[in-house]
C-alpha cells in the first residue's frame, strides 16, 4: 500500500520525523483484530486472546478467525471491535465516576453505525439505560438496526436522521458521543478505499461537516453532562482544531469531566485541548487502530429533564389488552415490560423507556427500538428472529433444539433442514446454548424463520 505524499509530509510536520516514520511503517503492517464480549450471553472469549486492559469485555486476537463461520457471532455472543475503539466505552465509565455510575444513563450517539461503541455504551449504561443510535445513512442504518438486535439487550433506538433533527430533545441526554464521520486516516491498514480517496480537499470537508454535527447536537446534552467527540484519523484539523473549536464557540459552558485515568503501558498518547482530555491511539504505540478521542462535560448542575417535545404524529400504540397475555409469557419479566405496535410488527421495551421511545418516534425516523416480538395470528405470537436474541427472553416459551455447527450453519444460510431436530410447530434453534432463531416445523418441512437480512451467504 502506497500512503499519499502529502499525508506523510503532513504527519512529519504535525508529529516529527521518528514519530511520522513510526507511524507510517505500522500503516505498512497487518491490522489488529479484537472483540467485545456479550457478558449476558458470554463471558469467557471463545478464542485465544489477550485482554485490551481498558475494556473489562475486550480481547486482542493473535489473528483474524472466520468469523462468518461462527454462530456465536451470529447469535450477538460478541461483537467484533478493534481495541482501539473500545476505549470510548472506558472514557464514559471513568467521565461519570466509575462504571457502575453508568446505569440508567441516556445516551445519545451520533454517527452510529455500524453499532461497535453504540452496542458498547447499551452494555454500559444496562436495561434502565437507553442508547438512541442515530445514522444517516440508510443502508448503514439498516446495518446498525441488525446489530442492535442481534445485541439483544433491548435497550436501543436506532434512528436514521440528519443530525439537525435531534435538536429537537433540547438537554435530553446525559451523554452525547459523536463519532464524526472523517478522512479516515487510521483506518488506512484496514481499508485501501479509505486511502486512495484521501486528500487535503476531503480533510476539509470533513473538519466542516463534523463542526456541522457539533452544532446540531450539542444543545441535546443536559447541564452537567458528557460529550465525547471521535475520530479515526490523525491530522489535527479534524482532531485537536475541531475540539478548540468548541471551547471558544461555548465558552465556559464547557468544563472538564472527571479525569480519565491511563497507564504508560498502554501507549495512549493523552493531551488537554482547554477543557477537553484528550487520547491519540497510533498503531506502533498501541495494539489497535489510529483514532482521536476527547472528553468533557458541559457546565451546571444536573436538572431534571425538560419535557418532551411535542409529538407530530403518532407512530407507535399500545396493543390490545387480550394479546398481553399471549406476549407475557414471551419475556422474563412481563410486568416490567409495556408492549406495543409500530406498522404491522409488536414490540416490547422496558416500562420506563416507552414515553421516551414515543416521543422519539413521533418526529424521527425510528427503525428500531427495544425488541421486536413478531405478530400475533389467532391469539399465538409468530415470534421475530429478534427476539431470540433477546436477553430478557423466557426459554420456556418455546420448544428449543441444539444443533450441531453444520445444522448451525444450515440454518444461518436458511439452507434446507432435516425435521429430525425438531418438534411440530414453532422451535428455537440453540448453538452451545446459544439462541439463533426460530424455525416452524409442519410435518416433514422445515419453515426457516431466520431474518433474510441476517443470512450467511459465504
Amino acid at each position: 500500500m502506497q500512503l499519499p505524499e502529502r499525508f506523510v509530509e503532513r504527519m512529519r510536520q504535525e508529529l516529527g520525523e521518528a514519530e511520522a516514520t513510526a507511524l507510517c511503517e505500522a500503516l505498512a503492517t497487518e491490522p489488529s483484530t479484537a472483540i467485545r464480549l456479550n457478558t449476558p450471553k458470554m463471558s469467557c472469549s471463545p478464542f485465544e486472546a489477550e485482554a485490551v486492559p481498558w475494556s473489562a469485555d475486550g480481547y486482542t486476537l493473535p489473528e483474524r478467525p472466520a468469523f462468518t463461520l461462527d454462530p456465536a457471532f451470529h447469535a450477538g455472543a460478541y461483537y467484533v471491535q478493534e481495541a482501539s475503539s473500545q476505549f470510548a466505552g472506558y472514557i464514559l465509565s471513568q467521565a461519570v465516576g466509575g462504571r457502575a455510575q453508568c446505569e440508567g444513563l441516556r445516551v445519545l450517539d451520533v454517527c452510529a453505525a455500524s453499532g461497535g461503541k453504540s452496542t458498547h455504551y447499551a452494555s454500559l449504561v444496562g436495561e434502565h439505560g437507553l442508547v438512541v443510535a442515530n445514522e444517516i445513512n440508510r443502508s448503514r442504518a439498516a446495518v446498525l438496526a441488525d446489530n442492535a438486535r442481534k445485541w439483544g439487550l433491548g435497550n436501543m433506538v436506532v434512528t436514521c436522521n440528519d443530525s439537525a433533527h435531534l435538536g429537537d430533545y433540547e438537554e435530553w441526554f446525559d451523554v452525547v458521543a459523536i463519532d464524526a464521520p472523517c478522512s479516515g486516516e487510521g483506518m488506512f491498514r484496514k481499508s485501501e478505499e479509505a486511502c486512495e480517496q484521501w486528500s487535503e480537499a476531503n480533510v476539509k470537508m470533513c473538519a466542516d461537516r463534523q463542526w456541522e454535527i457539533v452544532k446540531n447536537v450539542f444543545d441535546t446534552l443536559r447541564a452537567g453532562g458528557v460529550l465525547i467527540y471521535s475520530t479515526c484519523t490523525f491530522n489535527r484539523e479534524e482532531d485537536e482544531a475541531l475540539v478548540q473549536r468548541i471551547c471558544e464557540e461555548w465558552g465556559e459552558e464547557i468544563e472538564p469531566a472527571l479525569e480519565v485515568t491511563t497507564s504508560e503501558e498502554w501507549g495512549v498518547v493523552v493531551g488537554r485541548v482547554g477543557a477537553f482530555q484528550t487520547f491519540r491511539f497510533f498503531p506502533h504505540r498501541v495494539g489497535g487502530e489510529g483514532m482521536f478521542m476527547a472528553v468533557a462535560r458541559k457546565a451546571g448542575e444536573p436538572m431534571s429533564r425538560r419535557r418532551m417535545p411535542k409529538a407530530r404524529r403518532e407512530v407507535i400504540a399500545a396493543v390490545e389488552k387480550r394479546s398481553e397475555q399471549e406476549l407475557s409469557r414471551w419475556v422474563k419479566e412481563p410486568k416490567r415490560m409495556r408492549f406495543f405496535s409500530a406498522g404491522d410488527t409488536i414490540y416490547a421495551c422496558r416500562a420506563e423507556h416507552y414515553d421516551e421511545i414515543k416521543a422519539l418516534s413521533s418526529r424521527l425516523a425510528v427503525i428500531y427500538s427495544g425488541v421486536a416480538l413478531g405478530q400475533i395470528f389467532k391469539g399465538k405470537l409468530k415470534p421475530d428472529g429478534a427476539l431470540a436474541f433477546y436477553v430478557g427472553l423466557n426459554r420456556d416459551a418455546v420448544a428449543t433444539a441444539e444443533l450441531s455447527l453444520d445444522e448451525a450453519l444450515q440454518f444461518l444460510r436458511k439452507q434446507d433442514m432435516s425435521a429430525e431436530p425438531f418438534v411440530e410447530g414453532v422451535n428455537m434453534v440453540l448453538y452451545k446454548g446459544l439462541p439463533l432463531g426460530f424455525v416452524k416445523r409442519v410435518g416433514g418441512r422445515i419453515n426457516n424463520m431466520y431474518p433474510a437480512s441476517l443470512r450467511i451467504l459465504k
